[in-house]
């Protein structure tokens, strides 16, 4: 006999299992569709949020999408969860935790007592019966703030990722690139570079530039190359300056596998990033990344919708107290999100999620070239995820990734988000625009900003002109 079913107009709707409710409740998405469980039509899936909406939020203690002897992250979540900060929500349905959510009695504070209490699939449920306003809502109440060499999250702030990828990790080519944005005011979360190489000497080369220009100039930042976790694991080994520790982390086993990685080898890099001690403000020193689809790209989601899976990844970053998270939303391409609205759906659902999940949460507000999606697209969700919070914002010159081959948003997007909404940089970054001549005391880049940095403080690049 099926598991959940309700009667709707007459009709008996019936599904199987936990996932199968969960997966036809979801809005529709090319990644579910093409794993073949997506709703079969509209009134399945209105049928199936009726049915989730009743569901008492302690099923979710009971009944696991993945089977907790099958998967460690199971494990993680069902030995992590704490019981005294659910009791606030026990008592509520997945419908009355929305309701709960959007009280406006209920505040910032009330949502992160009981966080820790909320499992990704609880979350995963509840965001299924948002709209998208629901979504902004909500996450807006919440704030996530976290440190390292700046303070990221703090109301009426937003920083910006500066990624200066370049096709061959050319340094001179990576400076242009970082001083470009750190005189438009980006780099205040972290200058962040996806090598194009997988050579550790690489990595070490280009993490001390970094380190070097952050030195000459004093800039309150921190820095990251965005390689595999046990490259990080390798460089701490050779005494290179490691700020951050970076890994691509899934909602599964299997699909973190698929990555290298295992929660054990995660704790490791996590112990041994942090005893470097590189921080002033905090020692937040992990940032992950992660994204709707991975799993079902790595044959490795067990019939679950990509969107819970993209929840449970959120426990494997909370178990570390992460300094950035992000959602690259639409790198994958179309075969998981197909156009513009999915990509602004999965946008919100993923900074709801995570936020209420207790993460700091980040976007990479992208698409790749052959999606349904343009500029146009990205500049919505920005302006939505600029309303409802957002920690911290992709910075890439003109918004074209080279190396990567993506687009996302651009150091003049973060400017215009700022000013709109009257958000500022981080306060130590601000406070170094200012002595820099940069930005003036309301954190906005002033008309009369220095057009060049020079280069010659910087050992890596005195060869130089300029």
């Amino acid at each position: 006999m099926p598991a959940y079913q309700v009667d709707l107009a007459g009709t008996r709707f019936a599904f199987a299992s936990l996932r199968a409710l969960l997966a036809a409740a979801t809005p529709l998405r090319s990644g579910d569709a093409l794993a073949g469980i997506a709703a079969e039509s509209a009134e399945q899936r209105v049928a199936a949020r009726y049915a989730l909406a009743d569901l008492p939020l302690a099923t979710f203690l009971e009944d696991f999408v993945i089977p907790y002897e099958a998967d460690e992250i199971s494990r993680l979540i069902v030995d992590g969860h704490d019981a005294p900060a659910f009791a606030a929500v026990a008592h509520l349905t997945v419908g009355g935790f929305r309701e709960w959510l959007l009280d406006p009695a209920t505040d910032g504070a009330a949502i992160a007592a009981a966080s820790p209490g909320i499992t990704p699939e609880m979350a995963a449920a509840v965001s299924k019966l948002m709209r998208n306003q629901d979504l902004i809502a909500a996450a807006r109440k919440i704030r996530i703030v976290t440190a390292f060499r700046s303070t990221i999250g703090l109301p009426g702030r937003l920083s910006v990722r500066l990624q200066p990828n370049h096709p061959t990790d050319d340094p001179a080519g990576i400076a242009a690139s970082t001083l470009d944005g750190l005189l438009l005011g980006s780099g205040d979360a972290v200058i962040g570079i996806n090598p194009a190489s997988d050579e550790i000497a690489t990595a070490a080369t280009l993490l001390t530039l970094l380190d070097e220009l952050r030195q000459a100039y004093e800039i309150p930042t921190q820095s990251c190359v965005l390689g595999h976790v046990t490259g990080t694991i390798e460089l701490i080994r050779r005494g290179a300056p490691v700020d951050l520790c970076f890994q691509s982390i899934a909602g599964t086993e299997a699909a973190n596998r698929g990555f290298g990685i295992d929660l054990a080898l995660l704790g490791e890099a996590h112990a041994a990033t942090q005893a470097l001690g590189r921080g002033t403000v905090g020692s937040d020193v992990m940032y992950f990344e992660t994204g709707q689809g991975s799993a079902l790209s790595a044959d490795a989601h067990h019939g679950v919708d990509q969107q819970t899976l993209e929840c449970r990844a959120y426990a494997v970053a909370r178990a570390f107290r992460p300094l950035l998270v992000n959602s690259v939303v639409g790198f994958i391409g179309p075969e998981y999100l197909y156009d513009g609205k999915q990509i602004l759906r999965a946008a919100l659902e993923d900074h709801f999620c995570g936020k209420l999940l207790g993460l700091p949460m980040g976007l990479d507000i992208c698409y790749t070239n052959h999606a349904e999606a343009d500029q146009d697209d990205m500049d919505g969700i920005l302006t939505l995820l600029g309303v409802a919070g957002v920690n911290f914002v992709m910075g890439v010159p003109g918004a074209d990734d080279i190396m990567l081959n993506y687009q996302s948003t651009s150091f003049h997007d973060a400017l215009y988000l700022r000013e709109t909404l009257g958000l500022r940089p981080a306060p130590e970054f601000e406070a170094w625009m200012q002595r820099m001549g940069l930005g003036d005391e309301r954190g906005r880049l002033l008309e009369s900003a220095p057009a060049a940095l020079p280069w010659r403080h910087i050992p890596a690049l005195a060869h130089l002109d300029g």
